[in-house]
């Protein structure tokens, strides 16, 4: 096994449970962390024996262009996307931030991580 990350990914999206939010937008960073086994592609040096860093990134952008009220939704909707679009993963794990939440103080980023392992969630 080993795995492959897209770490500080940033995007400008409308999620959001206030109106405001979904109008304005927002500043959004993404960290992608994949299991999957690579041992086939150290050998061969052929990008069809790994998991494809732009379909990875594809992904995460679709997703993050669909709005969605909740962190949890857009994170999960990222992981499902993953698991159904790219076989080889075993196990993924998003973490999803938004600069400057809403709270009425002052907050860097709030952040939410959701991880799904591919046979567990076959099982649900």
């Amino acid at each position: 096994m080993g795995k492959i990350a897209l770490e500080e990914l940033e995007f400008f999206a409308k999620h959001g449970v206030l109106k405001e939010e979904q109008i304005i937008g927002n500043r959004y960073r993404i960290d992608v962390e994949v299991e999957a086994d690579l041992e086939k592609a150290s050998k061969s040096d052929n990008v069809k024996d790994t998991v494809d860093y732009g379909h990875l990134y594809r992904i995460v952008e679709r997703e993050v262009n669909t709005p969605a009220k909740l962190l949890e939704h857009l994170a999960g909707n990222i992981l499902n996307g993953i698991l159904e679009e790219i076989p080889k993963v075993d196990n993924a794990k998003v973490v999803v931030h938004k600069y400057n939440a809403p709270i009425g103080g002052v907050c860097k980023w709030s952040k939410v991580t959701l991880e799904r392992n591919r046979k567990k969630q076959s099982k649900v």
